[in-house]
């Protein structure tokens, strides 16, 4: 509950400070007095974003601390996030003139989301314009979960659908690559089958290119390898010679050193002149003309020549390495292909989770339907609507969604004779602020924030309707700290502690203040909510009525 509230620098307010008390509260003013900036201040550090130009003097930064009164139930919270966890904690938020904030949990500096994540437990704030929630689906799903206790169920689900949704996802990509890179899955097996026909071999194309040479051009090489022989083994003259030569030597080796060095020189160019010529020899014979053999090697030649045009590479190595690249491309669309069935497989199982989470909430939820009609109906017959009829009404989606395969829809009918329909058709706005009290009277029960905060819910009603909505309000503080915003007397007269907003002009400026008001103060302030500023005796009666004084 919130135990202080002080406000610097914002709006109208210039510097304030109020304490407030467990139970009913009420707060009052003059319409402009500044009741909506004081909640516009509370919000802040509720997580509230804000901007500079809530500052009432812009040089100066605005403060806005509040003390709360909070359970050790909230204790876990605090260690998640490693924060001092005291019973009485204190929530600060500073807008600088430069427009940035700061928010603080007991003196720790926290982001902006966490701020806002521990003030949504703290305090429920119910302004005017979120009767208009009433008919958005996803707030009327959110009450019967809420009332359902479904916290565990929704947990459950949740984690099932991430799961559901990530594999989809997971199989979207793939379906999708797959779909691009099966367009071209045609175009990549041809260029490997070509390339794979080929039976390519690492230097086979100098090896060719060489062969070719030597084929274009046989007769030459004969011809000139068989004069070489010729010139070299005509009637032995050449091999002769050298033989006598090396006899010479020999002769005169034993008495002439160098001789016997020539000799071996004579001796090794003998031994490489014959074996030269026997291989010219061989190889002049064997040299000829091959018209098939050049138009095989001529043949393949462009083979080689036209693929690595076709595939603008410079070498058989690099074609080899194509044929690699688009081997692995081949085998990973196939690969793709067997793992989008594994993956589909795998979605059927998460599937078949997820139903049977969902049908799970679905029958708590059908459950609690049945609790929420007969209480909200209940209460709206004692906030005067005798023929008052509510419904909620589950209908399955065809497809799971983040909170399961139910779509809520709540309905009214403040006649008998009419059935209900969707609350945004049928009803006004003083049914809509009783539905909405009513709705919020059943959640208390099941949220359990310490603090609700009613701005005007009680707009479009008044007389002994704005008397049992204030009963009702001061009930729901049996159990928690309930502050009303009121113009209306009966509601206000019911407050344990009742508080006015008003606004001073100094002649400088105009600041909006808020006090506690007496016993004496309370006759007053509500005898002008009954009549006006101009006090009457009768309307001064009123208000001691109203507030249970008998004197």
């Amino acid at each position: 509950m919130i135990r202080n509230l002080k406000i610097r620098n914002y709006a109208l307010i210039e510097n304030l400070e109020i304490s407030f008390d467990s139970g009913y509260i009420t707060i009052t003013g003059e319409t402009g007095a500044g009741k909506s900036i004081l909640m516009g201040a509370l919000s802040l550090i509720l997580g509230q974003r804000a901007d500079s130009s809530v500052l009432f003097a812009r040089e100066e930064k605005c403060i806005v601390e509040g003390q709360f009164e909070i359970n050790p139930r909230f204790e876990p919270f605090f260690e998640e996030n490693d924060l001092d966890f005291d019973t009485i904690t204190i929530l600060r938020r500073e807008i600088l003139p430069g427009g940035k904030s700061r928010a603080f949990i007991n003196d720790s500096p926290v982001n902006l989301a966490l701020l806002k994540e521990l003030g949504d437990n703290l305090v429920d704030i119910h302004s005017q314009h979120q009767n208009l929630r009433l008919n958005d689906h996803h707030f009327q799903m959110d009450v019967l979960d809420n009332v359902g206790n479904n916290r565990e169920l929704l947990s459950k689900y949740g984690k099932l659908f991430k799961g559901y949704r990530d594999k989809k996802a997971e199989i979207k990509q793939l379906q999708e690559e797959l779909e691009r890179i099966s367009g071209e899955l045609d175009f990549l097996s041809f260029q490997f089958g070509e390339l794979d026909a080929a039976k390519l071999k690492e230097g086979e194309l100098q090896e060719l290119e060489e062969e070719l040479d030597q084929l274009d051009n046989a007769e030459e090489i004969r011809m000139a390898l068989a004069g070489t022989v010729n010139l070299l083994d005509a009637d032995g003259m050449i091999l002769n010679l050298l033989s006598d030569a090396i006899s010479m030597q020999r002769k005169v080796a034993g008495v002439f050193k160098p001789s016997a060095e020539f000799e071996k020189r004579l001796e090794s160019a003998f031994i490489e002149l014959k074996d030269v010529t026997s291989e010219m020899q061989s190889i002049a014979e064997k040299t000829e003309s091959d018209p098939d053999r050049q138009q095989e090697v001529r043949e393949r030649l462009d083979l080689l020549y036209n693929l690595l045009q076709k595939n603008r590479v410079r070498d058989i190595s690099d074609l080899m390495e194509l044929h690699q690249q688009l081997n692995e491309k081949i085998a990973a669309i196939t690969f793709s292909d067997q793992n989008l069935g594994k993956l589909n497989r795998e979605l059927d199982a998460v599937y078949g989770e997820l139903m049977e989470a969902a049908n799970s909430l679905h029958k708590k939820r059908i459950e609690t339907a049945k609790s929420i009609r007969e209480r909200i109906s209940s209460q709206l017959v004692q906030l005067g609507i005798p023929n008052a009829s509510f419904d909620v009404r589950i209908d399955k989606t065809e497809q799971p969604g983040p909170s399961g395969t139910d779509d809520v829809t709540f309905l009214f009918s403040a006649n008998r004779q009419a059935p209900p329909e969707e609350i945004s058709r049928v009803a006004s706005g003083g049914e809509i602020s009783r539905l909405m009290l009513s709705i919020k009277s059943l959640l208390s029960d099941f949220k359990g924030q310490p603090t609700l905060i009613f701005d005007e819910i009680d707009a479009g009603v008044s007389g002994e309707i704005a008397e049992r909505m204030g009963s009702i309000m001061k009930q729901m503080s049996g159990k928690r700290q309930v502050i009303a915003i009121t113009h209306l007397p009966q509601v206000a007269a019911q407050g344990k502690d009742h508080f006015l907003v008003y606004k001073q002009d100094d002649g400088l400026a105009t600041n909006t203040h808020i006090r506690r008001l007496t016993d004496e103060e309370r006759v007053t302030e509500i005898a002008k909510l009954l009549s006006g500023e101009r006090l009457t005796e009768a309307a001064l009666s009123n208000a001691k009525e109203l507030l249970g004084i008998t004197s």
